[in-house]
């Protein structure tokens, strides 16, 4: 059960209480079958979201399923808690989804967080699946860019802590910032990020996920369950 902080202490706590159950040994599925993308978005008020979850078949990246769920935000906007905003109804969505996947595919970071517990991770120890983080931007770190050709990468880097690695999906392209959540070696997580990411920057899961929890903001269709 998903714990509820009411105050940035409660919060911290939970994470605290949390982070140790975090696998950062297993290394999960070398090649995952099915895959989820979990996506968020928020309407204009900035209260109501919709949470999205679509799952891909690894090897053709068609939808094999898929499911949305409607919530309002669940914690204030504070760095480093930001998951609270998002996890009930996130959890929600993947309650609704038939398929169990292999790897959970966050937008969002795992370990690259100012406290090593970022979406991927709380995600990824609430369901006990394998998840990863693939963030637009970095969280935290430093890092050098990568060579210009797909596939190159560079360690992120925070104080003395090796916590993802920056890796460019498209030639000459803004690269992505990939972090371990949860039962997933680095090396498997930043090669499935790329097999996700034939045609374009961001990997397809999060690329189906975004345009359908968009679509449910805009049809206004799914029970809010906020």
């Amino acid at each position: 059960m998903i714990s509820a902080p009411r105050t940035i202490a409660e919060a911290e706590a939970v994470q605290d209480r949390l982070r140790p159950l975090v696998d950062l040994v297993g290394p999960g599925p070398a090649e995952p079958r099915t895959v989820a993308g979990l996506d968020v978005a928020y309407a204009e008020d900035g209260v109501r979201l919709a949470a999205a979850v679509v799952v891909l078949d690894t090897r053709t990246l068609t939808v094999v399923d898929s499911a949305v769920a409607v919530g309002r935000v669940a914690f204030d906007y504070v760095p480093g808690l930001f998951a609270f905003r998002e996890l009930p109804t996130l959890l929600d969505a993947l309650d609704r989804i038939t398929t169990i996947p292999d790897v959970l595919v966050c937008d969002g970071h795992g370990i690259a967080h100012p406290r090593r517990f970022g979406l991927a991770c709380h995600l990824g120890v609430l369901t006990g699946r394998p998840a990863i983080g693939v963030g637009k931007t970095p969280l935290v770190g430093s890092w050098e860019p990568p060579a210009r050709q797909r596939g190159a990468w560079t360690p992120l880097i925070d104080g003395t802590e090796t916590v993802g690695r920056v890796v460019r999906t498209r030639d000459g392209v803004k690269p992505v910032f990939v972090s371990v959540g949860h039962g997933m070696a680095l090396d498997n997580a930043c090669s499935l990020v790329l097999t996700l990411s034939p045609q374009y920057r961001l990997p397809e899961t999060t690329r189906q996920a975004d345009r359908l929890c968009r679509a449910a903001l805009v049809a206004g269709v799914v029970t809010d369950r906020g």
